[in-house]
């Protein structure tokens, strides 16, 4: 069996993580996994590179997305109509970006915000969403993807859904050769946030810790001989990285605990404590680790809540 070829390319992002990495995969089907950030300077990376394989853009037969985050999905716009754009289908709204979407966006985080004891304005919850889909697309995909599933011109090569950085994360295993290529779900150089998103439907909003560190979990149980991720150097070390990786999420857990011990808070205070220097700037990716601690809490029964009118106090039980 032949091993097919993946190249990693280095596309630089104007977020603070720095260049995010995508791949170009020849197998039957010349295949891009992920796309990078809507930029000039992202654009002109990823042409170059790709020309450096003896590659064009408008060679590529399809795009897979790991997750829909501006930093992977937002050069989609590149592609013409005639490229494959795959991936889970919890990525279209975030991709196809209408106005209905950005109005319950802004409503619904306003109004949970404003529970969680955050000073967040309608126009501001606006801005913030505005501000993350900046460098997106305006595109929808062409086709769905799920767990278990395999892709077109990726043989051997089996879709896994792998929540909590997003909603919308799949990884791709080979599991015969030990080989993935894991987005956003495992970093060597750093911990990926996981981030609160919007219900699909209904009300109840994610609990996006909780199902990351199960995908951990499973991550772990699967182990793969090397992973290639979204940013970073490749992982080679699975099980001891997401040991280290729980471990510090676990320690976070316990001083969240040991504030509520001392006192009923609002997640934002908890927010402020745990993020004195960043949580103004990052307020959206604070309080997302913030809700996290507090979820993983609620689900271990270690904490209850009570409300002071439309707002959320949680307590140590």
């Amino acid at each position: 069996m032949t091993t097919i070829e993946i190249i990693p390319i280095c596309v630089p992002t104007p977020f603070a993580v720095g260049d995010v990495i995508v791949y170009l995969v020849k197998g039957d089907a010349l295949t891009l996994i992920d796309a990078g950030p809507k930029t000039k300077e992202a654009a002109s990376a990823l042409e170059h590179q790709l020309a450096a394989q003896g590659v064009a853009i408008s060679d590529i037969e399809q795009v897979v997305l790991t997750h829909h985050h501006a930093d992977h999905a937002g050069l989609l716009d590149l592609f013409s109509d005639l490229t494959e754009l795959i991936g889970h289908a919890y990525n279209e709204p975030y991709i196809s970006r209408d106005k209905a979407f950005f109005e319950w966006q802004g409503t619904y985080f306003q109004q949970l915000f404003s529970e969680l004891g955050a000073p967040l304005e309608h126009k501001q919850a606006e801005r913030l969403l505005r501000s993350a889909y900046k460098f997106s697309c305006t595109r929808s995909l062409t086709k769905t993807v799920g767990e278990g599933m395999e892709i077109d011109g990726l043989k051997g090569w089996t879709v896994l859904e792998m929540p909590g950085h997003a909603e919308s994360h799949i990884v791709l295993f080979h599991e015969q050769e030990g080989r993935m290529i894991g987005g956003d779900l495992l970093l060597q150089n750093s911990s990926s946030n996981p981030i609160i998103e919007a219900p699909k439907t209904g009300s109840k909003r994610t609990a996006p810790l909780l199902d990351y560190q199960q995908s951990l979990k499973r991550l772990y149980d699967l182990n793969p001989a090397i992973m290639y991720p979204g940013h970073g150097d490749a992982v080679k070390n699975v099980q001891t990285l997401i040991t280290k990786r729980l471990d510090k999420q676990r320690k976070r857990t316990e001083d969240v605990w040991r504030m509520l011990s001392e006192r009923p808070h609002t997640a934002f205070q908890i927010c402020q404590r745990l993020f004195p220097e960043f949580y103004q700037k990052e307020l959206f990716l604070t309080m997302s680790e913030t809700v996290g601690q507090l979820d993983v809490l609620a689900h271990n029964k270690r904490i209850t809540t009570e409300w002071d009118g439309a707002t959320q106090y949680f307590k140590a039980v």
